[in-house]
């Protein structure tokens, strides 16, 4: 009897378990069922173009031709060059290496005409110490050097002064061993007392630039600031000028110091008034660490992301990009930073070459290291501090990020990962759109979706947000935001004349940010013409009352004839149309061009009575057209900042011979930016919100109608077709839904930066 009651139960917990199991199942299935497919990773449609290797000849070096170019410089042993990254300035260096561009005829016959290959070069810096002056050699061919030629006077025009270098990793190496000996040390109660510094505890310096006051000046003035996070808003009050002329360190000195605002001759001096009581003592107080970039709140959610449902729109083979209508050969120099090249739309070139060429700023202060400081950031290496973009944050996650490998100040070529990447971006506003509410009820319109083409570089403080940006309408931007920390000086009296107090004793210093970017347009072909458009008001009788009269618009059209009409002064007025045009018309008769649209907020030009004025020159004008030359390759150099009162390049000479510019190669240097009065809101960081510039490169009767008309994105819809994906993608959208398939996240920007701890 209670065998069979067992065997009873048994029977119904088993029913029971199957039971349960299969309703476990039928939810599981339902569950399943309305999660979102996985999107693929295969595009939907075919591109739209071929990818061409012959984008190569604008490639950035690979890491074996790095390597074979320096291999090659160092067997000269007439140079007798040293790569060792502590090398001393009374040595001989190879300070950089980099892609030796081709030139334009050249690559134009190979690209148009699958002419012969340009050769690749590379260019070569060394720095000769023990010879006192500074060589650029070209090598080649690559990858297998066999030659080598000084180019120096070809590309400048005059010998380049070994006081004209950057300070490089072995010359920072002895200065911080310098600052040790012949400050710190001396100074052991002062620093103490002031700083909370001693054996295991150290300032961070930061430098005044340029460094003194005429040619051949080696005097720089570095302020100190606390070990913190964000140490550039952090200043301490005080600041040591120290001569480093002399190739050979033992004969460096302090020539003055700054103390609280009051100044001394020696450390000698200082340390026995300050022992004496007989100066302003600044008691060390701990400050709050309000320079940290640490979130203030535990981050608990993932804002809106970027998926590609039907695959990428775009694809990146090598240097090679191409995205719907278009495509663009791209690189990353080491000094000017981002550039593109042979950028064609719709299979026609728009423009052999849009780079980023110089980031200049201007500051205000009433204390030594800022009073005279001029950064020209391409004198240090633009592109040298693309470091590793952060997947999610400084790019959408599903972004494409490519490498780059560097050589500068380096014993080795350098890998940055991730330092560029490129993505298809909603921008989050429809390209063109209508709704026709009279008579014809309908609605188009077309997303304003756009190819982003980015790096990031953190030069110092700043961090330079660089965007190249490609249309669906044929247009092209670029612009830079500037984000990082603000310099700043600690507060002294008078010191509210040159910008506002941000913290405890600190002052946000006023300076300007110049930003110049090339654009080589080739509208349809290289025999171009500058043109400006504006509006005047004309007093017109009227046809039908000829008595009464009305002012009226009327277009005001001028063609510029030469270099010098066409350097567009920022402090005159400025047509608002300006056209690089071609000879050739489109349907309805007008010459076919693309007009530059510039959105700037500078401050105002540095003087041109001032002496350093010339090495930043091209910031007198917003737009400047010049005939194009191999040899005014760009507007600025790498010698500028240590060379800043006879720069290797003055951009004004470029427009002082005053060439015709009709019907040639034309080139226009844009010049964008903004004032930065610093304010309480840019600590810890300043936004990028309102702090940049740049410029559109748009169609202007270039076409017949606009190019967008025809794109897949377009969405039209009648009355009564309110639900039809015909000529509606986004109506179809929900069965289309899926979710991306993301990469885990990795970053290993930490491995390209420079630690100065290993040098001393």
């Amino acid at each position: 009897m209670t065998e069979r009651r067992m065997n009873s139960l048994m029977k119904w917990a088993l029913i029971l378990f199957v039971l349960v199991s299969i309703i476990l199942n039928i939810v599981l299935i339902g569950i399943h069922s309305k999660r979102a497919p996985k999107c693929s990773a295969q595009r939907t449609h075919p591109l739209r173009g071929k990818h061409d290797d012959r984008s190569l000849i604008f490639a950035d070096l690979t890491r074996e031709e790095y390597s074979q170019v320096q291999q090659y410089m160092l067997k000269q042993k007439d140079l007798d060059i040293s790569s060792n990254q502590i090398t001393k300035p009374s040595e001989n260096f190879l300070f950089l290496i980099d892609l030796s561009l081709p030139k334009k005829a050249d690559a134009l016959a190979y690209l148009d005409n699958e002419d012969r290959k340009p050769t690749r070069e590379a260019t070569v810096v060394v720095f000769h110490g023990a010879k006192g002056y500074i060589k650029e050699y070209v090598v080649g061919p690559l990858p297998n050097p066999i030659y080598h030629r000084d180019v120096t006077r070809e590309r400048y025009k005059t010998e380049l002064p070994l006081s004209a270098r950057t300070v490089t990793i072995g010359e920072y190496a002895l200065l911080f061993q310098f600052f040790e000996t012949e400050v710190f040390s001396k100074l052991e109660q002062l620093m103490k007392e002031s700083f909370d510094v001693d054996q295991h505890k150290r300032l961070d310096a930061f430098e005044q630039m340029p460094r003194g006051v005429r040619s051949g000046d080696r005097k720089t003035w570095v302020s100190f600031f606390r070990g913190v996070s964000g140490m550039y808003i952090h200043p301490v009050g005080f600041e040591v000028l120290v001569n480093h002329e002399s190739v050979n360190e033992s004969g460096w000195k302090v020539e003055r110091l700054l103390y609280n605002g009051q100044y001394f001759d020696t450390v000698e001096d200082l340390k026995q008034k300050y022992n004496a009581g007989s100066v302003r003592k600044i008691v060390y107080k701990e400050s709050p660490d309000y320079g940290s970039l640490k979130p203030r709140n535990k981050p608990l959610e993932i804002g809106p992301q970027l998926f590609y449902p039907n695959g990428a729109r775009y694809s990146v083979s090598k240097n090679h990009v191409l995205y719907l209508g278009w495509s663009f050969a791209f690189g990353l120099s080491s000094l000017t930073g981002m550039r593109v090249f042979d950028v064609r739309f719709k299979g026609e070139r728009i423009a052999y070459e849009l780079s980023v060429q110089e980031a200049m700023s201007v500051y205000g202060s009433i204390t030594p290291g800022m009073i005279l400081t001029k950064f020209l950031d391409s004198s240090i290496g633009i592109g040298r501090f693309a470091h590793e973009l952060v997947r999610g944050v400084d790019c959408p996650y599903e972004a494409t990020y490519v490498d780059t490998y560097r050589y500068i100040d380096v014993p080795a070529p350098v890998l940055f990962r991730n330092s560029i990447c490129i993505f298809e971006h909603n921008m989050g506003q429809p390209l063109r759109r209508h709704f026709s509410d009279f008579f014809h009820n309908s609605y188009g319109g077309m997303v304003n979706s756009a190819l982003v083409f980015r790096t990031i570089t953190a030069i110092g403080n700043y961090d330079y947000m660089w965007d190249f940006i490609f249309y669906q309408s044929g247009s092209v931007e670029a612009k830079v935001h500037a984000t990082g920390y603000i310099s700043s000086s600690y507060l002294v009296d008078g010191s509210r004349k040159h910008g506002h107090q941000v913290a405890e004793n600190v002052l946000g210093n006023i300076h300007t940010h110049f930003i110049n970017f090339k654009v080589d347009l080739d509208v349809l072909g290289v025999k171009n013409v500058f043109q400006t458009k504006d509006m005047e008001y004309v007093n017109v009788s009227l046809p039908w009352m000829p008595d009464h009269y009305a002012m009226v618009p009327q277009l005001v059209e001028n063609q510029l004839k030469t270099e010098q009409e066409a350097a567009l002064r920022y402090n005159t007025k400025t047509p608002r149309y300006l056209h690089i045009a071609s000879n050739k018309t489109n349907r309805w008769g007008h010459q076919r061009s693309y007009r530059l649209q510039v959105f700037s907020f500078t401050g105002d030009h540095l003087p041109e009575s001032q002496g350093e004025e010339r090495a930043m020159s091209w910031a007198r004008y917003k737009v400047a057209i010049t005939k194009h030359k191999d040899t005014e390759q760009t507007s600025s150099s790498l010698y500028s900042q240590n060379n800043i009162w006879t720069p290797a390049v003055d951009f004004s000479k470029y427009i002082e011979d005053n060439e015709s510019i009709e019907d040639e190669d034309l080139v226009a240097w844009v010049t964008t930016g903004f004032l930065h009065i610093p304010h309480s809101e840019d600590i810890p960081n300043t936004v990028t919100v309102g702090n940049g510039g740049g410029v559109i490169m748009r169609p202007h009767n270039y076409f017949d109608e606009d190019p967008s008309i025809h794109s897949s994105d377009g969405v039209y819809i009648g009355p009564g077709s309110e639900d039809s994906c015909d000529n509606n993608r986004m109506a179809c959208l929900a069965q289309e839904m899926c979710s991306p398939v993301l990469e885990p996240f990795t970053y290993h920007g930490f491995d390209g930066v420079m630690k100065f701890e290993d040098w001393v």
